[in-house]
């Protein structure tokens, strides 16, 4: 079983905090929950494998792909 003892604090804007609170209640979960499924669906998809829990940092180094490359600005505009 997954621990949830750490805390992730996110600013955001008021009215989308309410829209998504409003959202989560409609569909009888929480905030959190969804978050932490979002936090598990990013994982997963940047592994390209299904999240283990338990998986620490250190076992997961070099397992994943590198990021895609970053357009180099200088050649805007060409």
């Amino acid at each position: 079983m997954e621990q949830r003892t750490t805390r992730l604090t996110v600013l955001i804007d008021p009215r989308k905090k309410e829209v998504f609170e409003h959202l989560c209640a409609r569909e009888d979960q929480t905030p959190s929950q969804v978050v932490r499924r979002l936090i598990r669906d990013y994982i997963e998809q940047r592994l390209g494998r299904p999240w283990q829990p338990g998986e620490s940092l250190e076992e997961l180094r070099g397992q994943w792909p590198a990021p895609p490359a970053q357009p180099d600005p200088a050649d805007e505009g060409r």
